[in-house]
């Protein structure tokens, strides 16, 4: 056995993995901020289901570290006395060894403060401007929009 490998295993951390049960019993520390404001700030939790650009998934304690790019949609957190929805444009989940997740979040907001109208508006007018003879910025900035948009709508229509 080599130097190298013999050293590198003595300072490679344990990385101790439970069942999902043992984890749940254990818990969940959510901190979850944007810029403005912390939402939750090391708070004990169930469960927290994000929109990542790799896929939705389901957080629980002892999950694997990771470092999530969120998406436009939904952040639910899931408490021992129900759950919250949030709508967030876009941000960051940072999953630690230690049972804590951090979101920080571009902007976030309940689900419930949206409405269903505004919403279709907002999105035929992003369509209308992404689709018209426009500059190719403003069309750039409208395809955006509509994926903001779109994403809202499919919140909004899972309530």
């Amino acid at each position: 056995m080599s130097f190298l490998t013999r050293s590198s295993r003595a300072v490679r951390p344990v990385l101790a993995r439970a069942y999902a049960t043992e984890a749940a019993a254990a818990g969940l520390r959510l901190t979850f901020a944007v810029p403005h404001q912390t939402i939750y700030k090391d708070v004990g939790v169930t469960q927290v289901n994000i929109a990542a650009v790799s896929g939705d998934m389901g957080i629980l304690a002892s999950h694997v570290p990771s470092i999530e790019q969120l998406r436009p949609g939904v952040v639910e957190v899931l408490e021992a006395s129900g759950s919250k929805r949030f709508f967030v444009s876009g941000g960051f989940a940072t999953m630690n060894l230690d049972s804590s997740l951090n979101i920080n979040a571009i902007e976030a907001f309940p689900v419930e403060e949206f409405n269903a109208e505004a919403v279709r508006a907002g999105l035929a007018e992003a369509h209308r401007v992404a689709n018209a003879g426009a500059t190719e910025e403003d069309k750039i900035a409208a395809k955006v929009e509509v994926e903001v948009f779109e994403a809202l709508q499919a919140a909004l229509n899972a309530k």
